[in-house]
């Protein structure tokens, strides 16, 4: 039984690394993003992109995803992405910020000035 889980787990290793990218960039937690995804609408594609800040990350190889929360019209939003998606086109790091928590969900329940973060500078 062994012999036959390590087979399988790399025949599956095997199909993600045809999924796996290598041109992006190093995201953090705190990390103000914008992300280019590709939609479909009706019979065309278009790429729509979405800015918010990392409050997750998850790591996992091809299964890595990152939770990015955004408020639009004094409501919050949050999405979670599959990083290694290929409806995603591109991930932009537009700011980093200094943060002391592994995850941010604190910002769920503050809202306006309280949810700014501080601008960390490279």
């Amino acid at each position: 039984m062994n012999h036959k889980t390590l087979n399988a787990s790399s025949i599956i290793s095997k199909i993600e690394e045809k999924f796996y990218k290598s041109n992006i960039p190093n995201i953090n937690v705190g990390d103000s993003v914008k992300i280019g995804l590709i939609i479909e609408e009706g019979t065309k594609e278009r790429v729509q992109t979405s800015e918010g800040v990392v409050i997750s990350k998850n790591n996992g190889y091809t299964n890595s995803t990152i939770t990015v929360r955004k408020v639009l019209q004094s409501i919050g939003v949050e999405k979670v992405y599959l990083i290694h998606s290929p409806r995603i086109i591109s991930i932009e790091i537009t700011r980093k910020s200094k943060v002391r928590r592994a995850k941010l969900h604190y910002l769920r329940e503050r809202s306006s000035k309280a949810t700014r973060l501080k601008q960390k500078f490279v």
